[in-house]
Order: C-alpha cells, then structure tokens, then sequence
C-alpha cells in the first residue's frame, strides 16, 4: 500500500492502516460489505469461528478516567473482577458510554481497534485468543477488520496476555480441586487459596473464586505462620465442596 489507497478510507482506518505499516504488519484494513458491530457478525461476514474475533471492550477506570481496553475472544466474557485486579489499586472499573469510547481511543463502540487511539489506553489482552493461529480485529470502523495472529496482539500493543476471561463453572472447580490435592498432598508451607476473584456468591455464600465462606476467609487472615493445621483444614473443606460441586 502506497499511501494513495487510503484516502478512499474512512479517517479511522486510514490511521489504523498508517499505524500497521509502521509497525510492518503484513495485513492491512478490508472493509466489510456490512457493518460488523458485534463479534458474531464479524463472524459470520468472514466465514470463521466466533472465538477468533478479538473484539475491543473498554472500561473506565474510575480512579484516573483512563479508558482501559481488554481484547478478548468473541466467544468469551470479561471477567471484570480479574481486570480489576491487573488494572486497578483497590478501586473499581465502570462501563464507558459511546461518548468515552469515543473521546478515549478515537473510534466508535464496534470499530475500536487494538491500536492507533487517540489517547494513550491501558490494553490487556486475552489469553483465551491463542486457542487459534488466526484472527481478526476491528481497524477503525464497524465495516472494517484486519487479519493477525494471536502474538502480533502483543508486538502491536506492547502488552502480555493475560487471565481475563470469565471461566465456565467446571472450569473454576477443577482448578480449584487440582489446587487442593497439591496442596493437601505436600508438607511444604500452606498457599492461600485466594485467587484475587474476590465475589460472594449470594446462593452458595461461598467466594467464587476460592470456595471459602466469609468467616473461613477471616479466619485465614487471622491465621499465622505458626497455623498450617488450620489452614490445611480449611484446604480440605475447600475441596470436599469442590467434590460435592463435581457430584
């Protein structure tokens, strides 16, 4: 691409475009003959998998007003507890409304790129998105996408992948039983189950992320060095609720 190509370019992609052949990135913008605002019609307008979408969402930061932008898989939910934790010193995220989207990265909700904002934007990216060798990103408007592969996300971004998805009920309780066996299987010093996805589930009582209840959580803080039979124990509840979870 020579640079003549990009006047007939909405203004957004023609700084996404500009923005990957700086970086030497072998895949310039196409535009699509529909809007593809959503990752399923991005999908569906491109013939691959949902999952190989690596679609934009951005929150605020309520502490600074920094717009944080998380790439993840189109079949995959953000985890805002998990973001939170990467992102935020005790404080929490809020969802940006189109004119923060806007004002933030320089494109509209369904055409926000992985590069090229307006303002400097805190990006995380998903490590659910290396389940596939190819993938495809917004470029700077709702018609537009460009084809990457999944470590090109983070030579662009200068960001490492990370845990950010929101992972399926299965999921948490084999963790957390492979967690508990190791555990209750060594005599070395006893971890803290915690996971920093610190949310109460209001139908168990119970963390989701550790399976603890709220006194066993401030029991273990109370615990000292001193105390591994306490925490052992409550290890061995943690897993027989994993069981009965699996049951």
């Amino acid at each position: 691409m020579c640079g003549a190509e990009l006047t007939a370019l909405p203004e957004g992609v023609q700084r996404v475009a500009r923005a990957l052949q700086a970086k030497n990135h072998p895949h310039m913008p196409v535009m699509l003959a529909d809007a593809a605002r959503t990752a399923q019609q991005a999908a569906d307008a491109l013939g691959v998998e949902l999952g190989q979408i690596a679609k934009s969402i951005v929150f605020k930061r309520k502490s600074d007003d920094a717009a944080v932008l998380v790439i993840t898989s189109g079949d995959k939910r953000v985890d805002q507890i998990k973001v939170e934790a990467l992102v935020c010193s005790g404080d929490r995220l809020g969802r940006a409304d189109a004119d923060f989207v806007k004002k933030k990265t320089g494109f509209s909700i369904g055409g926000v790129s992985p590069l090229a904002h307006a303002t400097p934007c805190v990006v995380l990216i998903d490590a659910e998105l290396w389940r596939f060798e190819t993938l495809w990103a917004a470029a700077g408007h709702p018609h537009a996408v460009f084809q990457l592969k999944p470590q090109d996300l983070e030579t662009l971004t200068h960001t490492r992948a990370a845990d950010i998805a929101q992972s399926s009920q299965r999921e948490v309780v084999d963790r957390i039983l492979n967690a508990a066996r190791a555990v209750l299987a060594s005599t070395s010093v006893v971890p803290s189950p915690c996971t920093s996805v610190c949310r109460m589930s209001g139908d168990t009582g119970l963390c989701e992320g550790c399976f603890r209840s709220l006194d066993e959580i401030v029991a273990w803080s109370r615990i000292g060095d001193e105390g591994e039979d306490g925490k052992r124990s409550i290890w061995s509840k943690i897993q027989q609720r994993a069981n009965l979870a699996t049951a």
